[in-house]
């Protein structure tokens, strides 16, 4: 490939496989009880009104998509949180590897 993407040539460089990474993001963002319970606190809030208590934000529940990676692979156009995503599941491979954690610059 003369026209590597600039996640690509990470992905060469760091000897990550693209399945893996699909693995990766749904067993990082598939929904956990603990995520259910955040959402039925955050709607527990809005319906009482009185006392507003702080959550945390859930999951998202959505994973990396292999169209989503096929576009990332080959430089097209991705959103926010698809490379957010796409961050985690890196970040925790890289992690898996005893290797330092990257930025999203460093991806895209």
């Amino acid at each position: 490939m003369a026209d590597a993407s600039k996640f690509q040539s990470f992905l060469d460089e760091h000897k990550l496989n693209t399945k893996r990474l699909l693995a990766v993001s749904h067993s990082l963002e598939s929904l956990q009880r603990e995520d259910r319970d955040k959402k039925h606190a955050r709607r527990q809030n809005k319906v009482e009104g009185a006392e507003k208590k702080e959550v945390a934000k859930p999951r998202s529940g959505r994973a990396i998509t292999p169209r989503a990676l096929a576009a990332a692979v080959s430089g097209g156009t991705l959103s926010g949180p698809t490379k957010s995503r796409i961050l985690r599941a890196v970040n925790a491979m890289l992690e898996a590897k005893k290797k330092d954690k990257v930025e999203l610059k460093t991806l895209f």
